[in-house]
């Protein structure tokens, strides 16, 4: 007698807002807003799309972080990362780079074009108390190291994190075991994947239209170009398109269910770590 698998509904439907960050670069704030402060253990998810110079080019020039992880995954245009350590790589269209920051790192994230369309994605993904004062270090993954798999008729996704179809993504050694998926689907294309029941999941529409949720019984939603669906508690998750192509990311991770202290570039669990760290970024000691 097998056991039924159960279905992720959509709980919540969040819309991004445009704001800015960096030196004035023009984006979409989706998680990190009054509506969604954090989704444990996401703290924050922004899309970047644009082809006008004047909303990228100033880029992000030096900034600090600690006691998380900074993701960032680019569609299309390049910029270049640079830390305080001499660290230095390029982040082309269809790359994706990991960055653990640990006890502190100083970097830069700033446009190589002059013109044309920069688009991608920053995620932040919280660290547990013990390891927010780890070493830090980065995942840089070239386009061609993130492995693409068919996961029904008209579907595929690339792989960034986790694992789908019996393909695993290049990204390793991630406390929060997570799910990285950028996904396509072709039009009235079906899609039935299994997640980790108890890790939060959230699926971002950045193309077309897709239907998240169960086919019968409730819960489904419609969503579009530019929103969010928080997905509820399941084994599995089901998604749909209608006559149009679709895009969306799909990630998943085991929330780490802590206290968390947020200033600015700086993620603890106490007021006092907080302190701590503004006081060790003034002097010049973000490392120690």
């Amino acid at each position: 007698m097998s056991a039924t698998v159960t279905e992720r509904s959509v709980v919540k439907i969040i819309t991004g807002q445009a704001t800015s960050d960096g030196a004035g670069v023009r984006l979409s704030r989706v998680i990190g807003t009054p509506a969604l402060d954090h989704f444990d253990p996401f703290l924050l998810l922004d899309e970047f799309k644009s082809d006008k110079p004047d909303d990228y080019l100033a880029g992000f020039p030096d900034h600090p972080h600690r006691g998380f992880e900074t993701v960032t995954y680019m569609l299309a245009g390049s910029m270049r990362h640079k830390d305080h350590v001499g660290n230095q790589g390029e982040l082309v269209a269809g790359s994706v780079q990991w960055m653990t920051a640990g006890r502190g790192i100083i970097h830069s994230e700033m446009p190589i074009q002059k013109d044309g369309l920069m688009w991608g994605f920053q995620l932040w993904v919280n660290l547990p108390a013990r390891d927010k004062m780890t070493a830090p270090r980065y995942q840089d993954i070239p386009p061609d190291k993130i492995p693409e798999v068919a996961l029904a008729d008209g579907v595929r996704a690339r792989v960034i994190a986790g694992e789908a179809g019996g393909v695993y993504g290049p990204v390793e050694g991630i406390t929060t075991q997570p799910l990285y998926l950028d996904v396509t689907m072709a039009p009235r294309a079906r899609l039935s994947h299994e997640l980790p029941a108890g890790h939060n999941a959230f699926a971002y529409v950045y193309h077309g239209r897709v239907r998240f949720g169960p086919a019968e019984g409730g819960g489904a939603e419609m969503l579009s170009t530019g929103r969010l669906a928080v997905l509820g508690d399941g084994e599995r998750l089901s998604a749909a398109t209608g006559d149009g192509h679709a895009r969306f990311l799909l990630l998943a991770a085991r929330p780490l269910r802590e206290p968390i202290a947020r200033y600015g570039p700086f993620v603890m669990n106490t007021r006092e770590e907080i302190v701590r760290a503004v006081e060790d970024y003034q002097r010049g000691a973000l490392l120690g």
